[in-house]
């Protein structure tokens, strides 16, 4: 399908076409082209759409990683045809994730201002912060070390802007505390940070509920409950390794 010539309203109702039809690289594409040619800041529409198709992609890579490490483990004989298709599937997740952070420091961050467009800041710093996340689960040592210092400054640069801008039961604020929190924990291995930053964050949530609004209450609740999840799994889990020391 030739897009490069096609008009903004026309790419976005094929990017919603594709991922009625899933079929995501398309939706990427299709969305590639809005940020490119787009003169001024995406819509809230077409942020999620540029996030939803990567997300996908992104998903699928990341799943099919974890199958092949786990079924490979078991098959002791095959370990270098293993090892080469793991070293496939990183490939492509460094491409996405890469192009993904690429076009938003190109493309997107020029064409918004620190105040006005707060939300998406905290939205896109999000993202970077996630999809360096994504190539810290697989990268070692001074790569690992670098894409995850990339993704710590990314989070907490959407943070602060979020502490300043956003309401404590926004879902974009509390989306970003709940995969900051994740990171913390997964990534950097630090439980006592990841608890303490979900548990003020959910605190906060709570402490504000007055302030939420019906248009984000499911969206805000939601996830809640997921750092709620988080943090009783977490806990249990360093309490665990406590009594095993």
């Amino acid at each position: 399908m030739d897009i490069e010539n096609l008009d903004r309203n026309n790419l976005v109702y094929l990017a919603k076409l594709a991922e009625q039809a899933e079929r995501f690289d398309e939706m990427v594409n299709c969305m590639k082209q809005v940020v490119k040619n787009a003169e001024d800041a995406l819509t809230v529409e077409e942020r999620n759409l540029l996030s939803v198709a990567y997300k996908n992609i992104v998903g699928s890579l990341r799943s099919s990683w974890r199958i092949i490490r786990a079924v490979g483990s078991k098959n002791e004989g095959m370990v270098d045809h293993t090892n080469e298709y793991i070293a496939k599937i990183e490939t492509e997740l460094d491409g996405v994730c890469q192009e993904a952070i690429a076009l938003i420091d190109e493309f997107i961050f020029p064409k918004l201002d620190n105040e006005s467009d707060a939300e998406s800041l905290v939205f896109y710093h999000k993202m970077k912060g996630d999809y360096y996340r994504y190539l810290s689960e697989y990268k070692s040592g001074d790569e690992r070390k670098e894409v995850s210092e990339a993704s710590s400054k990314s989070y907490n640069e959407s943070k602060d802007i979020s502490k300043k801008y956003l309401l404590s039961t926004h879902p974009i604020r509390l989306g970003l505390i709940l995969n900051y929190s994740v990171f913390l924990y997964e990534i950097v291995g630090n439980g006592e940070e990841a608890c303490e930053l979900a548990q003020n964050a959910f605190d906060d949530a709570i402490a504000g509920l007055d302030d939420l609004s019906e248009n984000s209450y499911k969206d805000s609740t939601v996830i809640m409950q997921l750092l709620r999840d988080n943090l009783t799994l977490w806990t249990a889990d360093m309490k665990t390794a406590e009594e095993n020391e």
